[in-house]
């Protein structure tokens, strides 16, 4: 029988709720002891862009890739991000990708349009069209052809679930979440990567052991701690200049990294309690995965006083009408009040 999942999230307009947000919240240790579990653990959900500092960045550094092609700290956080597609994203994927001997039309990721509205209209204004640089999953596409070329492989069809990248890719991601590849649903992401079904603790189970990578072999581990170290460096290119992901890694000022994924997936990674942190949002709403993400934070002590003043409200973001007048918030329920770690 399906759990009736708690309500996360609403929105409120006026003094009616509006909507309602149904959603998992899971903490484990990285032995995978639970620590904290609201709705349900085992609630099958695709990582989407959340498991990008698995996916992409951990298998570019372990295997010296990066160091072979002198990876920066700020592309190491652009393997990870999902980016707005601003000026600072694109020259620096085109840049990486240069001193790859690769262009923009190797990355097989799609173009979309940059996902910042200012960026878009000065794209539009230079009569310019987007390519997959300006994809938000550029950077990871980045990371997988440096991959490529570290390791001698063509990279044509490096996508593909059999091509030898992506299938040593998907194992680092099996081993780190500990998810049986024989049995997992493999799908297919928006930019076209393979993504792995797994339980909600299991990518708790994962960001635990990026916080804490003490029991990973050594060249795992030290990739670890340059990723974690790279995301909490540098949040703009992990996310944009006015995106929440940004905000929210700003707030933390190192104690924890956090990342964003699609439908309504939120992780995090906090060093010092040697936790990983997975929300899932029952209906997809990204607004609420933020809200939810904020709050857990903020309970768990990993958000202090100044960290939470600093997201300058955007943990309840106002609702607005089209004048700019705040008709109502987005707020955490009580169902999160309770949540403590001993």
């Amino acid at each position: 029988m399906a759990i009736e999942l708690p309500v996360l999230v609403e929105a409120v307009r006026g003094m009616t709720v509006e909507s309602r947000h149904r959603g998992s919240v899971v903490a484990v240790d990285s032995s995978g002891a639970l620590a904290v579990e609201l709705g349900d653990a085992e609630h099958m959900v695709f990582p989407r862009s959340a498991i990008k500092p698995i996916q992409a960045a951990l298998v570019m550094a372990e295997t010296g890739a990066a160091q072979a092609f002198d990876v920066s700290d700020q592309e190491l956080a652009l393997a990870c991000s999902s980016h707005s597609g601003e000026v600072v994203h694109v020259l620096a994927v085109r840049e990486w990708l240069l001193r790859l001997g690769y262009r923009p039309w190797n990355l097989e990721c799609g173009a979309h349009d940059p996902v910042d509205p200012d960026a878009l209209h000065e794209l539009y204004r230079a009569q310019g069209k987007a390519g997959p640089e300006h994809n938000n999953c550029s950077g990871k596409h980045a990371a997988f052809l440096t991959i490529c070329r570290n390791r001698g492989v063509a990279p044509e069809g490096y996508l593909a679930p059999d091509h030898p990248v992506q299938a040593e890719v998907c194992r680092a991601m099996a081993d780190m979440c500990e998810v049986d590849l024989a049995r997992a649903d493999l799908g297919i992401d928006g930019c076209g990567v393979p993504s792995i079904a797994m339980p909600l603790h299991a990518l708790a189970l994962g960001m635990a052991r990026l916080a804490d990578p003490s029991r990973l072999p050594r060249a795992r581990a030290e990739a670890c701690g340059g990723i974690v170290k790279a995301m909490a460096a540098h949040p703009v290119m992990v996310a944009g200049t006015k995106r929440f992901g940004a905000a929210l890694l700003t707030a933390g000022r190192g104690r924890f990294v956090s990342k964003t994924g699609a439908e309504g997936v939120y992780c995090a990674a906090w060093p010092e309690r040697k936790l990983g942190i997975a929300v899932k949002v029952e209906d997809g709403a990204g607004r609420a995965a933020e809200v939810v993400i904020a709050h857990i934070l903020r309970k768990l002590g990993a958000l202090d006083d100044e960290g939470w003043a600093a997201l300058g409200g955007c943990q309840n973001p106002a609702i607005k009408n089209w004048a700019g007048t705040d008709v109502g918030d987005i707020r955490a329920s009580g169902e999160l009040d309770g949540l403590r770690l001993d």
